[in-house]
């Protein structure tokens, strides 16, 4: 009986490989094995180097640390297990603090803050001539475009996330399209599989496909790989101090776009601080003050629930009811925060986030009042 039980199980598994090959589904047993995503991912994937030139260390505020969170907002970041908090005020570090055996130099997963990187970076493509316009079409670059349900989906449909595409940003399910772009293989064919069903323009959907389908233009754009690309335009001019790692889909493959920019807080802080001054590093304008107001802006697109999309811009979140803050963000509580008035510079990484807030999340919310009535 054992010895047919066990024959049986073998069986069993052997159709459910086959299966999972010819649908292309193998990637459900890593999604299995790992579960969920988590702040140290990129020791599962391969990864891609994005080289650090001439280091700029930050300077240190002789008011460093004197200013310290209050109670509740401690509460709150105990609670969503924050590993990092770094405040730059006027370009300088005012508080720095370190959770869970994390540091200034250890690695820790972006997740969806790649997707104002890539957007940046396309800011810098269409600067180098290498894009055209935020209004050519897709299917300028991608062939799988020039279909008729997609043929007239801009660089600007997906820098705003309205391409009206049928992509599943569902995390529960591991069939998801999400879920294979995370652990699959082939995110030129996941991405580039999507189906037009909507009128590009019209509704904000968020998408992470979006962002890996402008990754995947900037690869045509420019001839080269993002992670060069960011190293050139981005991590050597703002003098980050370490090199930062780029998850792969495979091994030599290509960036995951919409997220797994893998660095540390202090470096993270540069992207915000270049936004803060509209494009301007150390006074060398990297892109046009036009283009950051662009990004910046409140969308007017409506959403799936025909509310104003004005908590988005390109690529980047917005608190539309804190007075022009703006923020990178990740799904378990990466943030870089800008909050121009005071002249701040926010970075927060965590394991999880807190309670929503309309649009945001309760940590959101605490670490930009706590700025607004302290600093």
């Amino acid at each position: 009986m054992l010895k047919k039980i066990l024959i049986g199980l073998i069986a069993l598994v052997a159709v459910v490989f086959i299966l999972t090959t010819i649908t292309g589904t193998n990637y459900i047993y890593k999604a299995a094995l790992y579960n969920t995503a988590n702040l140290n991912d990129y020791k599962i994937f391969e990864n891609r180097t994005v080289e650090a030139g001439a280091p700029q260390p930050l300077p240190v505020s002789s008011d460093f640390n004197k200013i310290v969170p209050d109670d509740s907002l401690m509460k709150v970041l105990e609670k969503t297990k924050t590993v990092s908090l770094l405040v730059l005020k006027n370009d300088s570090i005012e508080y720095e603090k370190y959770w869970n055996g994390y540091s200034d130099s250890s690695y820790s997963n972006s997740f969806s803050m790649a997707k104002t990187i890539v957007g940046l970076l396309c800011a810098f493509a269409r600067k180098d001539g290498k894009i055209l316009s935020f209004d050519q079409a897709v299917g300028f670059y991608l062939p799988e475009f020039k279909t008729e349900d997609k043929s007239t989906i801009t660089i600007g449909d997906l820098l705003t996330m309205s391409s009206g595409t049928d992509w599943d940003e569902s995390y529960s399910s591991p069939f998801s399209t999400t879920t294979e772009a995370y652990y699959g293989t082939d995110l030129y064919k996941v991405a580039t599989g999507v189906k037009g069903v909507l009128l590009p323009g019209v509704q904000w959907r968020y998408k992470s496909g979006d962002t890996e389908l402008l990754g995947l233009v900037l690869e045509k754009a420019t001839g080269k790989n993002l992670s060069e690309y960011a190293s050139e335009k981005l991590w050597k001019p703002l003098g980050a101090e370490h090199p930062a790692l780029w998850s792969l889909d495979k091994k030599d493959g290509r960036e995951k776009a919409y997220c797994c920019f893998n660095s540390n807080a202090r470096d993270f802080s540069r992207i915000g601080t270049l936004l803060l001054h509209k494009g301007n590093w150390k006074g060398n304008q990297l892109l046009d003050t036009s283009v950051i107001d662009l990004y910046t802006h409140p969308l007017s697109i409506r959403d799936e629930n025909d509310d104003t999309a004005n908590y988005y811009g390109y690529q980047l979140w917005r608190l539309p009811d804190r007075n022009g803050v703006f923020y990178l963000r990740g799904i378990l509580g990466q943030y870089v925060i800008v909050i121009p008035q005071k002249n701040v510079v926010v970075v927060r990484l965590g394991e999880t986030r807190g309670e929503p807030i309309r649009h945001s999340y309760e940590e959101v919310y605490g670490i930009v009042d706590w700025i607004l009535k302290k600093f």
